[in-house]
C-alpha cells in the first residue's frame, strides 16, 4: 500500500486546507483517533509505503506517527526517512512499514530542493531479490524530470522491482519522460483515481512493478483520513525471487508467494 498521510489530516474539500491548516503547525487530539483507525487498516498488509508522515515533533503530539502506525498494524520493521529537519515544530518524512526483514535500506536525497526523497528497500540476496522503492516527487515538471532520472539510474540494474508512492503526477505525464519507462522495464498499473480524497480526479498515488512480478489484485481505498485515498495491490513473485527471499530470513517456511503492498 502506499499513503500519502498528510500528517494525519482530514480533508474533505479544498476549502478546508485554509480551516485545517493550523493542524500542520499545532497538534489537534482527533489526530490520534485517525492514525488509531489508519493502523487497523494497515494490519492486512505485508509492506506500507508513507508520505508526508511527522517523525515526532509539537504538531504531532511528540508521537513519531511511523513507529506509532508500525505499533498499531503489528509491523515488527519500520524504517525512516527525515526529509525535512524542523526541529521541534516538524519531522517531515517518509516512511517504509514491513512484515520482510529487509536485507539492506538506503536513503537517497532527490533532486531539486531539499525535502524530496526515496527509501531503497532489498528484500532477499542476490539478482533475485525483490527491491521496493518508496518515493514522494515533487510539484514542477522541470524538477519531476530530475528526480525520475536519478530514479531510473538507480533501478535500471535491477530485476524485481516496486516503486511505489505520491509521484505527483499521472501515467501520461510519467510517458512524457521517456528515459524512465524506455530505460527501466517498469510497468503502471491501472491509472487509478486517488486525488483529492474527497472527490477523485486524478492519479498521482502509483504502484509501478517490472515486468517479472505479476499483480493479482489493484484497487484504490475509500478512506477518508487524508487529501489522498491509499493505493493497494496484491503482487505475486516469481519463484527465484520468493526462494531469495526465503534464503535471506528463516521466518518465511514456505517462500511466500504473493506480497501484499
Amino acid at each position: 500500500m502506499t499513503f500519502n498521510l498528510q500528517v494525519g489530516i482530514s480533508t474533505r474539500a479544498y476549502y478546508q486546507y485554509l480551516t485545517n491548516g493550523w493542524q500542520h503547525f499545532l497538534p489537534n487530539a482527533k489526530r490520534g483517533k485517525r492514525l488509531a483507525l489508519i493502523g487497523e487498516l494497515l494490519r492486512g498488509y505485508d509492506l506500507v509505503a508513507l508520505q508526508e508522515v511527522d517523525g515526532g515533533s509539537f504538531r504531532s503530539g511528540n508521537i513519531n506517527q511511523i513507529d506509532y502506525l508500525a505499533s498499531r498494524a503489528d509491523m515488527p520493521y519500520r524504517f525512516q526517512q527525515l526529509n525535512r529537519n524542523l526541529g521541534r515544530f516538524a519531522q517531515h518524512s517518509n516512511g517504509l512499514l514491513c512484515r520482510l526483514p529487509a536485507a539492506r535500506v538506503e536513503n537517497h536525497r532527490l533532486p531539486g530542493p531539499p525535502g524530496r526523497g526515496a527509501i531503497h528497500a532489498r528484500f532477499g540476496i542476490g539478482d533475485d531479490a525483490l527491491h521496493v522503492f518508496v518515493a514522494h516527487l515533487a510539484l514542477g515538471a522541470k524538477t519531476q524530470a530530475r528526480q525520475l532520472d536519478y530514479l531510473s539510474e538507480l533501478i535500471s540494474p535491477l530485476r524485481h522491482v516496486v516503486l511505489m508512492g505520491d509521484l505527483n503526477c499521472t501515467v501520461e505525464q510519467m510517458r512524457k519522460h521517456p528515459r524512465f519507462f524506455e530505460s527501466i522495464d517498469l510497468q503502471p498499473l491501472e491509472a487509478l483515481l486517488s486525488y483529492p480524497a474527497w472527490q477523485p480526479k486524478r492519479a498521482l498515488d502509483h504502484i509501478l512493478i517490472s515486468s517479472t512480478l505479476t499483480v493479482r489484485q489493484y484497487s484504490v481505498l475509500d478512506q477518508l483520513f487524508s487529501d489522498h485515498l491509499p493505493v493497494a495491490a496484491e503482487i505475486e513473485l516469481p519463484e527465484a525471487c520468493a526462494v531469495a527471499l526465503d534464503e535471506a530470513s528463516d521466518i518465511w517456511i514456505p517462500p511466500p508467494k504473493t506480497v501484499l503492498v
